[in-house]
């Protein structure tokens, strides 16, 4: 089967810095992957490059067996929740419409096409009771569940989403979550999903790539979420518990003193 997302040799650093060093992966197609580590460690950096927003430093990598390249049709990507302002002067409707045509420039050409196929996108994601409602006056959980929306507009091979449970309460993440693997187990999409909490998404991922001080380890989660494997990428005693379907863990070192913020667009060579 050709992977929807591969790298070989791939490294990434910003001067004397590394994120990471020759990093081989493959992620199938229908794989929830989820991208885990502190803050500074090229969580975001990895979404660029799967992007086609931040080159490589040494190595390659493909979406569906080509070179990844900025804009490709092949991806859908799901951000951060950020709220809107109550004022913003957009339906809910009219923010997943973006994902269908929102590229194109110039008066809608078929525009009972576009309004079904969002509609068809509202329902699929629960949001039809709300699709005539302003985004600002949304909950966050809602609003979210738009963004999910637009992104599935392509039918996408690969699912990048960013953080996208921040912010949420407990309801929400659950609900928001479910369909992303929704998406990924009944449309075969992968999902590269980066997070900084595992546990709610506990029951979906089927591997984990944990960045931690320019180190990496692949692998499930039972593989990965141990106590062994996380006190050798943090080079100190970090204890994982295991309890009531959770992960635990105690004794991270702080991010601030181990890691440094991860450069913005404006610093990318």
């Amino acid at each position: 089967m050709q992977p929807a997302v591969s790298l070989r040799g791939a490294s990434l650093s910003f001067g004397a810095r590394t994120l990471w060093d020759d990093l081989d992966l493959d992620i199938a197609p229908g794989e929830f992957f989820a991208v885990l580590g502190p803050n500074g460690s090229g969580k975001t950096s990895f979404l660029k490059v799967l992007l086609g927003l931040q080159e490589l430093t040494t190595g390659t990598a493909q979406l569906g067996g080509e070179a990844v390249r900025r804009g490709s049709n092949r991806i859908g990507y799901i951000p951060q929740q950020k709220s809107f302002s109550p004022d913003t002067p957009l339906r809910a409707r009219d923010l997943v419409a973006l994902g269908v045509d929102g590229h194109r420039w110039g008066i809608r050409l078929h525009p009972r096409a576009v309004n079904r196929q969002v509609d068809e996108l509202l329902a699929e994601v629960g949001a039809t009771d709300y699709a005539d409602v302003p985004v600002g006056l949304l909950s966050g959980g809602e609003q979210q569940r738009l963004r999910v929306a637009q992104a599935l507009a392509t039918t996408p091979e690969v699912l990048l989403c960013d953080e996208p449970l921040l912010s949420l309460d407990l309801h929400h993440q659950q609900e928001v979550s479910s369909l992303i693997n929704v998406q990924c187990r009944e449309r075969d999409s992968a999902v590269v999903f980066v997070t900084h909490e595992i546990n709610p998404i506990m029951d979906y991922v089927d591997r984990v790539l944990y960045l931690a001080g320019g180190r990496f380890r692949v692998g499930t989660p039972a593989e990965v979420m141990t106590t062994e494997v996380l006190s050798d990428l943090y080079g100190t005693r970090v204890e994982v518990i295991h309890a009531n379907g959770r992960i635990v863990v105690v004794g991270l070192p702080d991010a601030a003193t181990h890691q440094h913020p991860e450069p913005h667009a404006d610093e990318v060579p």
